[in-house]
């Protein structure tokens, strides 16, 4: 593995001190990839139950790499460690919306219950990591969150929903989720390629990237949404074979 580096140095600009600088360059691209995704989501016209949960959490993903960016890297200095909160709590909301995405698009192929259950389950647990992180100003239960965010729900229901009607666009955000977990690993572990591009800088550029492939993914799914709409045939079909 790896050997963790230094953390980078500060550089001034035009008089102006940047802490962390290509984290928080890497941070704000990420929040471009967001962005692009977001405009685009809106000039499809995609406008299914998932696809506006995921058009959503674009735009929130977009909002807390910013904040993160600019105020948990590069300007953390003229601020105060509490200030990383925002960011977190946006990022929290905006996993639970990708999570929405993801119950909502497989809706017409399990049975009412079951998702009116995660639905709320959805929403119990996100107001519980927003007070937890508030009150222990810990970043690990974001993490705890996003974990349990993508894997049980993302990787659940999308994992079904392509078992069942291989559903393309199902199997892309997939493909998104493990890049992303490659990005925790990288995080978790501190695995840094050299100073100026350390552990942090290289999980912003895959979550970039699993934030493309996501949207990718996400724009697919409108292809396939009206066979999983509530009374569609296979809807119908869902319930027959409950």
């Amino acid at each position: 593995m790896l050997k963790p580096v230094a953390s980078q140095p500060s550089i001034f600009p035009f008089g102006l001190r940047i802490d962390e600088p290509v984290a928080t360059v890497t941070d704000l691209a990420v929040a471009l990839v967001c962005g692009y995704a977001y405009v685009q989501m809106g000039r499809k016209y995609l406008h299914s139950r998932a696809q506006v949960h995921f058009r959503n959490y674009f735009l929130l993903v977009a909002v807390a790499t910013t904040l993160g960016g600019l105020i948990g890297h590069g300007f953390l200095y003229a601020f105060s460690f509490a200030w990383k909160l925002p960011g977190w709590l946006v990022g929290i909301v905006s996993v639970s919306l990708v999570e929405r995405a993801a119950i909502s698009h497989a809706r017409g192929l399990i049975r009412p219950g079951i998702a009116r259950f995660f639905l709320a389950l959805n929403i119990v647990e996100m107001v519980a990591i927003l007070v937890i992180t508030i009150a222990t100003l810990d970043f690990r239960w974001v993490e705890y969150h996003n974990a349990y965010g993508l894997i049980v729900n993302v990787v659940g229901f999308h994992g079904y929903v392509f078992y069942r009607t291989r559903d393309r666009g199902s199997l892309i955000v997939l493909g998104a989720v493990v890049i992303t977990a490659v990005a925790s690993v990288v995080f978790t572990r501190h695995i840094s390629l050299h100073q100026w591009f350390n552990y942090i800088d290289l999980s912003h550029v895959l979550l970039a990237i699993a934030a493309y492939i996501m949207y990718l993914g996400a724009i697919r799914l409108g292809r396939h949404e009206k066979s999983l709409q509530p009374n569609s045939p296979a809807q119908t079909e869902a319930h027959g074979r409950s």
